[in-house]
């Protein structure tokens, strides 16, 4: 039986609230940032997109190399991440790894996540507000169809964007058009897969290795994640009843892009179940890649997924 999402508490540590003062507009928390700090790699720069709510959102860039590629041009790569997480997990080995390939690539740090701004708001934001951050990320930065690319919370995200694709003109101006879309290990349209969070970061390393990290990553890497994962979620990126009254995921009659769902044989927190739900609601075959764990572009392994998301790529220009 499927169980409802539920979220750590350590959160209400995290986020002081007693001087946030209610303002004509929401509130651009500046002095909220991460205490632990991710330094950005060779080739890497990190900037700030101004949301229409005064807002900004993190987002790390790494254009891609010129590599020879024919008369073919690749999509930009957006990368979404999901709970506990920012902008630096796909900093650390992916963006590398597709910019090498030619992929001019963008990784954002949703609010409240990262270095973002913070709302005035006990959360984040909604799955709605989330999508529409990264909507407009795309209308003001991105010149061509992108390719978006989700992990876990991130993917679900992902799905909402998806589901205002189509004819509707409005929506057409609201949410650009992709090339394609990754859900990796990401939450299936219907929320529940079995996600259980509320441990994860009052237990000892080994129960959150196990849950994030196959059993071979090294101790004090997987240290280093925590701590900045803790750092990561200022706030909860969603109230999660709300979210979980809000799904499932509309479903897109004709599904305008294509779309790889992408999952991980070692994954504690998406389980098989929730994986082939996800492609079967958009009619594709899933893939589980071996020996990896949820976090499939941190983990010791990390170039499997990469690979089978490159060659994926490959095919959109067939």
């Amino acid at each position: 039986m499927a169980m409802a999402v539920s979220v750590s508490s350590f959160h209400t540590h995290l986020l002081n609230r007693s001087n946030c003062k209610v303002s004509w507009r929401p509130l651009a928390v500046h002095n909220m940032k991460m205490r632990v700090p991710y330094d950005l790699k060779q080739g890497q720069s990190r900037i700030f997109h101004e949301l229409p709510s005064g807002l900004s959102m993190e987002v790390i860039v790494q254009k891609g190399s010129e590599k020879d590629r024919g008369n073919v041009e690749c999509p930009p790569l957006v990368f979404v991440h999901g709970s506990y997480h920012a902008a630096w997990c796909w900093a650390q080995h992916w963006l590398p790894f597709f910019s090498a390939s030619g992929y001019d690539c963008y990784a954002l740090s949703l609010l409240g996540q990262g270095e973002s701004d913070a709302p005035a708001d006990s959360v984040a934001g909604t799955l709605q507000t989330h999508a529409r951050d990264v909507a407009n990320f795309i209308n003001k930065k991105i010149t061509s169809p992108p390719v978006l690319l989700g992990h876990s919370f991130g993917g679900l995200i992902i799905q909402y964007y998806i589901s205002n694709l189509g004819n509707d003109k409005l929506k057409e101006i609201l949410y650009p058009k992709l090339r394609g879309a990754v859900l990796a290990c990401s939450v299936p349209p219907s929320g529940n897969s079995g996600l259980v969070w509320r441990y994860l970061f009052s237990n000892p390393i080994a129960a959150f290795k196990e849950t994030f990290f196959s059993a071979t990553m090294e101790d004090h890497v997987v240290k280093r994640y925590q701590e900045l994962m803790k750092e990561s979620s200022r706030m909860p990126l969603f109230d999660l009843r709300k979210l979980n009254a809000s799904l499932p995921v509309p479903s897109v009659p004709n599904l305008p892009l294509e779309v790889l769902v992408l999952g991980a044989s070692n994954d504690f927190i998406v389980d098989e179940e929730g994986l082939k739900e996800t492609a079967k609601f958009y009619g594709v075959s899933p893939i589980c890649v071996e020996g990896v764990a949820h976090d499939m572009m941190l983990d010791t392994s990390w170039e499997k997924g990469a690979e089978v998301i490159l060659s994926w790529l490959n095919g959109l220009d067939m």
